[in-house]
């Protein structure tokens, strides 16, 4: 019997996420039935959005259920295919799980071309990463030429995206991260204006200096403490884009911003973005992101990781603790 290992949710976490949270099982590699594929899933994307999708309740996807193959997006190569429009050999992005193979309808799927950039850009800046930084800024927070824009979880994937965009489009860039490399790697190599480091600096004392005519753009990928304190230091008809909360996803009680009434002070807007509102239009920013790429002008920053399915789990926590610097990926 062919053997597909999966990674299935034993439990919803309490708090950190834990190894006996999930189960490695075996399954037969499925056979496609009339218009599906098998994918042999080479790449699995790290999120911190995983976490929220264990948890019970609402929320913009179902929680995946228990039992169920942990949801996770990849890349993979067709090895069997009864699908119109997909040949073996093809190179997919697509929801795949965390397992070695796919069964899939073709729903979600969507070919890379590895002749304009490596496999593992199609999960950075070709990929949700760089298409969750794009629509955020330019649909959401409607960025112009000028505006301070200030991203937390810079160091990360997303993070990474938005200071170099923000750069792109004549912004000034200012990154929150932890740790002293990280900051110095967002101004170095990644090209942000100032970093902030969130486990050593004041943070309201720091955008004082580094943004002393206000923030005009906020990308709160953290929640919690930053968010406040960041709300304190909004110009006038400032937009914060509520693209994710890691330091509440632990939390079996996430707490709301303490300081929301500087949204009405300052005439300023807090908006929640999901960038699978944006499906119809992902060919759009993909174009302006490999123009960017080809030209220099964006650097898409991966941290990969080769391992198997048993890595999972600690990989995820890790995304917690900051152990990655750009996007974090499971190369299988």
């Amino acid at each position: 019997m062919d053997i597909n290992h999966q990674m299935v949710l034993a439990a919803r976490p309490e708090g950190d996420v834990k190894d006996t949270d999930f189960t490695l099982t075996t399954a037969e590699i499925p056979e496609p039935g009339e218009g599906q594929v098998v994918v042999k899933v080479d790449l699995i994307s790290i999120d911190p959005a995983m976490r929220s999708w264990m948890n019970p309740g609402a929320s913009y996807v179902p929680p995946v259920d228990l039992g169920a193959v942990m949801r996770a997006g990849g890349i993979g190569t067709v090895i069997a295919s009864r699908h119109p429009e997909y040949a073996v050999g093809d190179e997919l992005y697509g929801a795949f799980g965390v397992q070695e193979y796919a069964l899939s309808d073709g729903t979600g799927l969507h070919r890379i071309d590895t002749s304009i950039a490596p496999k593992t850009t199609y999960l950075g800046a070709l990929g949700i990463t760089g298409l969750t930084a794009y629509f955020g800024l330019f649909d959401v927070a409607r960025i112009q030429q000028g505006d301070t824009v200030v991203v937390s979880g810079a160091g990360g994937a997303v993070g990474s995206m938005v200071g170099q965009i923000a750069k792109i489009t004549g912004c000034r860039a200012i990154g929150i991260a932890g740790g002293p490399e990280k900051c110095r790697t967002l101004v170095e190599a990644i090209g942000f204006d100032a970093a902030i480091d969130y486990k050593s600096d004041d943070v309201r004392k720091a955008l004082r200096e580094y943004a002393p005519g206000g923030v005009d753009v906020y990308f709160d990928n953290v929640g919690g403490p930053i968010l406040d304190a960041v709300l304190t230091r909004l110009a006038r008809g400032a937009r914060v884009v509520i693209s994710g909360a890691m330091s509440q996803y632990n939390d079996q009680r996430p707490k709301g911003p303490a300081n929301y009434m500087s949204l009405l002070v300052n005439r300023a807007s807090m908006t929640g973005m999901v960038v699978f509102d944006y499906e119809d239009r992902y060919p759009e920013a993909t174009r302006h992101l490999a123009q960017w790429l080809a030209e220099g002008k964006l650097t898409s920053a991966e941290h990969v990781v080769e391992g198997g399915l048993r890595d999972f789990p600690s990989l995820l926590r890790g995304l917690f603790t900051g152990a990655n610097t750009g996007k974090l990926i499971l190369q299988l």
